[in-house]
């Protein structure tokens, strides 16, 4: 029998306000444990939530980004459960009327366009994070764990999408794509290592053509995409050892084990009547007006795919290049910038940028974020080429050590002597060496092989240690052959 997999992801977005979604205290990112909170986000007797306009703001933002349906009415609900991580016992989230629905998100995967559904996005509280001694050598007794409560309260949306999805890779690129859309978006510093991204993985497989669901697993609070596409294949795998040997699947949550390379069995899973939900009291309804959505749409950032069809009007540039561009909000403000800066060929630009740029910056495995040379020094770049000042083959060299050690092009050239020859006597010189030195490849050219000349002028660049204006060096080549 063969088997098919089905995955569904429920992405936790911590977003980018500067206070936590019911009370004042900062969401900053590393501070002490336990100082960057108050009775509200504590849970203490007494102390009441009140909502943060921002997240609402940031919420409706996100979810319009994914193309979904804002509710005209939601409300905040109590999630109760019992954790070392959750002072009041229970989360305030959002149950059966949540912010947005019916959404979804468009990507390319293995050259096909595919759409997986959003189901809903609502708002919750973020819980606070445990600290294990087995992991951080907290204390010498392995039982012991410690709870910072800073994280507690921190506005999340919750992204639940339909099962829609069919393999780990898959995956890796649905999510690839919902974090570029966030990142335009601009509703989440979407910093992984620090939490503002986590995935919990449901999966499930079932007979190849068959309509059914399997029972599902779920792996809670993945915290990379490696880490998602290594638990999904494992966890598939081991449910379908299970059913092959006789076996059933247990409805449960597991943990993803990086370090083991395999999924543990947690506890039994929760349906939604385990957690009792009911209406917080202490927060009111949300009615969500028309004006306020709308005024929400109007002020959207231009999106990837709007981004992508303008640099494809605009700049004449290939749909795929400019899908790999807007691919990534810091890439494509690299582009930008340059190609603004340098706007006689912004496919010249481009094509550094897909090239060159990318290369060195996947050798070095650096982030977007991180790109060691700024759009002017492309540009600049550029600029010495058109100028005769250097060679293209020449600009490739100065572009590395640019970004290798943050010089301006300008700087590298004269340091390391790399202006361009284009002194005819001089070049006129080397030729008649070339020449004399090749009989049998001048011979091959006479006799009407033309694709001997590129070995001369091969031959000239060597010579001249890659200096040579090539434009002159032809010039002067068949002339002398001739």
């Amino acid at each position: 029998m063969t088997w098919e997999t089905i995955i569904g992801l429920e992405v936790h977005v911590e977003l980018k306000t500067e206070s936590k979604i019911f009370c004042n205290c900062s969401t900053r990112f590393g501070g002490e444990p336990n100082t960057q909170v108050c009775p509200v986000c504590l849970g203490l007797p007494g102390a009441l939530p009140v909502l943060n306009q921002q997240a609402l703001e940031f919420a409706t933002r996100a979810a319009l980004a994914l193309n979904c349906q804002i509710a005209g009415y939601s409300k905040f609900d109590r999630k109760n459960y019992f954790y070392p991580d959750l002072p009041k016992a229970y989360q305030i989230s959002q149950y059966d009327l949540p912010l947005a629905e019916h959404g979804h998100v468009d990507f390319i995967f293995g050259g096909e366009p595919r759409r997986v559904r959003i189901r809903r996005i609502h708002l919750e509280e973020d819980a606070g994070k445990l600290l294990h001694s087995e992991d951080g050598g907290l204390s010498a007794d392995a039982n012991v764990s410690l709870v910072d409560f800073n994280r507690s309260g921190v506005p999340l949306i919750e992204i639940v999408s339909e099962p829609d999805l069919r393999s780990g890779e898959e995956a890796r690129a649905y999510l690839n794509r919902l974090k570029t859309i966030l990142a335009y978006a601009d509703v989440s510093h979407l910093k992984m290592e620090e939490g503002n991204l986590r995935a919990d993985v449901n999966v499930s497989v079932r007979p190849t053509g068959s309509t059914e669901f399997g029972t599902r697993t779920e792996m809670k609070n993945v915290s990379s995409f490696r880490a998602v596409v290594r638990g999904i294949e494992y966890e598939a795998e081991r449910q379908v050892k299970v059913l092959d040997e006789g076996g059933s699947i247990r409805q449960e949550t597991r943990q993803w084990n990086e370090t083991k390379g395999v999924t543990i069995a947690l506890r039994s899973k929760e349906e939604a009547h385990d957690y009792r939900y009911f209406p917080d009291p202490d927060l009111p309804a949300l009615d969500i007006s028309r004006d306020f959505v709308e005024g929400v749409r109007a002020n959207l950032p231009e999106l990837p795919d709007a981004r992508q069809a303008r640099y494809v009007r605009d700049y004449g540039l290939r749909d795929v290049d400019a899908g790999i561009l807007t691919s990534d909000l810091s890439l494509a403000a690299f582009f930008e910038e340059a190609a603004g800066l340098y706007p006689k060929d912004p496919k010249a630009v481009a094509n550094w940028v897909l090239g060159d740029l990318l290369r060195i910056m996947n050798a070095r495995a650096a982030e977007s974020d991180e790109i060691p040379i700024t759009p002017k020094q492309l540009a600049d770049t550029l600029m010495l080429i058109d100028r005769g000042t250097i060679s293209g083959k020449i600009a490739k060299t100065v572009f590395e050590e640019t970004m290798a050690t943050g010089k301006d092009p300008e700087v590298i050239v004269k340091e390391k002597g790399l202006v361009q020859i284009s002194d005819t006597s001089e070049l006129e010189k080397v030729i008649a060496d070339v020449i004399a030195a090749n009989p049998q490849p001048v011979a091959d050219f006479r006799s009407g092989k033309e694709t001997a000349l590129g070995f001369l002028v091969g031959q000239v660049m060597k010579a001249t240690r890659g200096k040579a204006n090539p434009g002159i060096v032809n010039e002067l080549l068949m002339k002398a052959l001739k």
